[in-house]
């Protein structure tokens, strides 16, 4: 295999590559760009217009996102997989990645769209490379731009894989959009709100991407989920240019975010299971978490809990209210 096939160990191990170019045997071309960086280009004559970025580890600890990554990377190198567009690669936070942690300093993911600027430490400089980075890739006029994020969840979900749609101020997301992530069996789409500092959020505002983080299902011992699979097998349709048409009525459910459960105080208390799964039912009337003399009544028909971490700092979110959308006839 090409040394370039193995990104994922240089990553870890720290180390930039001998050669920074090399060619599959099949004219695709491989190179090198920073730690953690690896751009695709297919052969001359090939390249039907796509710039798909693809990022995994923001968080170190996300080892299923990393390993489709590394699956991807090697398939490429030996020409299993023949790109008809250019692709950008990215472990995002090597640091946290050699550690098997989150985040080392700071959350890279809340990071973007500037907000680097405010703080210090290895994630912050991260932060400005991959956004260097990103600019570079999406310098190109006329070509379609996407960019999928992926995270894992770390713990089980009524829908087993689901993406979540950065706030776009003037655009709607689109039937085709969402008809692209249901090949990638992704089973629902939360929409955001408000502006947001995700690497997902800042290359759909900055760009124009279609951009989305996707939370990979989480799974036990060493095979990957159906899911995962499924997602593997749809990405490498995607790449090839030979994506199969989905009929509009298997287009992943819809949710919006109705309320963040902020943790204030030391004595903060989430009152559901600490195995609760993602999405699921939260009873009308039910207490969902007290903190200091507040209580959050669950009053939202329909509402699922996302996210639930007690555990975090002071100040940051500690779960999600999420609700159902009925799907309109035309756009979202």
């Amino acid at each position: 295999m090409l040394a370039l096939g193995k990104l994922l160990e240089l990553t870890l191990a720290g180390r930039e590559p001998c050669e920074k170019v090399q060619l599959t045997p099949r004219g695709v071309k491989l190179h090198w760009l920073a730690d953690g960086a690896l751009l695709v280009s297919p052969p001359p004559g090939q390249d039907y217009g796509l710039d798909l970025l693809l990022s995994a580890g923001i968080h170190g600890n996300e080892l299923i996102p990393i390993h489709v990554l590394d699956r991807l990377v090697r398939a490429l190198a030996r020409g299993d997989v023949q790109p008809r567009g250019r692709l950008l690669l990215l472990f995002a936070n090597p640091a946290a990645m050699r550690r098997m942690v989150r985040q080392v300093e700071h959350d890279l993911n809340r990071l973007f769209r500037g907000e680097h600027a405010d703080v210090w430490g290895g994630e912050a400089i991260r932060a400005a490379e991959l956004e260097a980075l990103v600019g570079g890739f999406f310098s190109g006029a006329g070509r379609q731009r996407r960019h999928y994020d992926l995270h894992s969840a770390m713990r089980p979900s009524r829908l087993a894989q689901f993406a979540i749609c950065p706030w776009r101020e003037c655009e709607q997301v689109s039937a085709e959009s969402l008809a692209r992530l249901n090949r990638l069996a992704i089973e629902g789409v939360l929409l955001q709100r408000q502006a947001t500092s995700t690497f997902s959020a800042m290359t759909a505002t900055r760009y124009g991407a279609e951009a989305f983080t996707l939370e990979l299902a989480e799974g036990s011992g060493e095979s990957l989920p159906l899911a995962v699979t499924q997602f593997e097998q749809g990405l490498y349709l995607m790449i090839e240019g030979r994506e199969a048409p989905v009929a509009t009525h298997a287009l992943p459910q819809l949710l919006q975010i109705s309320r963040e459960v902020i943790k204030r105080s030391p004595r903060f208390r989430l009152c559901v299971p600490t195995d609760i799964e993602n999405f699921s039912p939260l009873p009308l009337g039910s207490v969902l978490a007290e903190d200091d003399g507040m209580r959050w009544v669950v009053d939202e028909p329909g509402a699922r809990i996302l996210f639930p971490m007690p555990d975090v700092a002071e100040g940051q979110r500690a779960a999600l209210i999420v609700v159902p959308l009925e799907r309109p006839e035309a756009g979202l």
